[in-house]
């Protein structure tokens, strides 16, 4: 299979396409520096905005973290389980990977709308203060989750975040 496949058509992303990380990094490990992730992050960012504009920009970064979102749902997470078992395996997954600390806010059983946290997280936490939220990749990578388990399509939308003063990024989820 090659992951690499320059026609769209072609494309198809699949989480043993990865590799085996390990076995690859013997040496270097599983583990990078944050600022690696990062410099990969916003460079791909600042490219596909100079090309494209924020807005598609954005949406391309959305859609990426949603298809990532539901990957690491599917393969990472037990989908069978009750809610808050899942949410607590989701706050245990997300610590283990080292992508943020969760923290469920509020959550109506009746809707499903609920609002998140996300401490530490791993797009924004440290960035210099710009008063915009920037987790977009964060929007769509919590909406697959969310799809994966649920079933539903879920409007992720950031609320507050570090580059906006805050110390946690705040995500209202509510189904569409």
């Amino acid at each position: 299979m090659n992951i690499f496949k320059r026609d769209a058509t072609l494309h198809e992303f699949a989480w043993a396409n990865l590799g085996d990380v390990k076995e690859g990094r013997g040496d270097l490990g599983e583990e990078m520096p944050v600022i690696v992730y990062r410099l990969m992050q916003y460079t791909m960012l600042d490219i596909l905005t100079k090309d494209f504009g924020a807005d598609m920009a954005n949406d391309y970064f959305r859609r990426a973290g949603f298809l990532a979102g539901s990957e690491f749902a599917k393969n990472v997470l037990d989908l069978n389980v009750d809610f808050d078992r899942f949410l607590a395996d989701l706050v245990k997954a997300l610590k283990d990977y080292k992508i943020g600390i969760l923290r469920m806010e509020a959550y109506d059983p009746d809707t499903g709308n609920m609002v998140l946290t996300v401490g530490q997280d791993l797009d924004c936490s440290g960035l210099p203060i710009t008063n915009e939220t920037v987790c977009n990749y964060d929007e769509g990578f919590i909406s697959g989750v969310l799809n994966a388990y649920t079933g539903k399509n879920y409007e992720v939308k950031e609320m507050d975040c570090w580059a906006n003063g805050d110390r946690v990024c705040r995500f209202n989820g509510t189904i569409v």
